[in-house]
C-alpha cells in the first residue's frame, strides 16, 4: 500500500520557499538601489520616478533605458572580474562611484 502524501508539509515546504524567493528578491532591488546611486534620492523621489517608468509606453524609450541597463551591469561586471583580479578575488561591499561622499550634497 502506497504512502500517503502530507499536503500539509509540503504546503509548508512551498510556503517557506516563496518566503525565501521573495525575501532574495527585496534583496536584490535594495542593491540594485544602492549600487545605481539611487539611495542618495528621498523615498518619495524614487517612488515618483519608478512610476513614471512603470508608466511609459514608449517602447523607443522602453529601449533605451534597456541599453542603459545593461551598459551598467556590464560595466559593472568588468569592474568587478578587474577588482578581483586585482585584489585576489575579493569584492568591494560598495561599487566605488555610486553613492555621494559624506555631507556631499545630494538630493534636496
Amino acid at each position: 500500500m502506497r504512502k500517503p502524501r502530507d499536503f500539509d508539509a509540503e504546503l509548508k515546504t512551498l510556503e517557506d520557499k516563496a518566503l525565501e524567493l521573495k525575501t532574495r528578491k527585496v534583496q536584490q532591488l535594495g542593491d540594485l538601489v544602492i549600487a545605481t546611486g539611487a539611495d542618495a534620492l528621498t523615498a518619495e523621489e524614487l517612488a515618483g520616478a519608478l512610476l513614471l517608468l512603470a508608466e511609459t509606453k514608449d517602447p523607443d524609450r522602453r529601449e533605451a533605458w534597456e541599453r542603459r541597463g545593461a551598459a551598467f551591469f556590464q560595466g559593472r561586471a568588468r569592474r568587478s572580474a578587474a577588482a578581483a583580479d586585482h585584489d585576489g578575488g575579493g569584492t568591494p561591499a560598495q561599487p566605488s562611484g555610486t553613492q555621494p561622499p559624506s555631507g556631499g550634497t545630494g538630493a534636496a
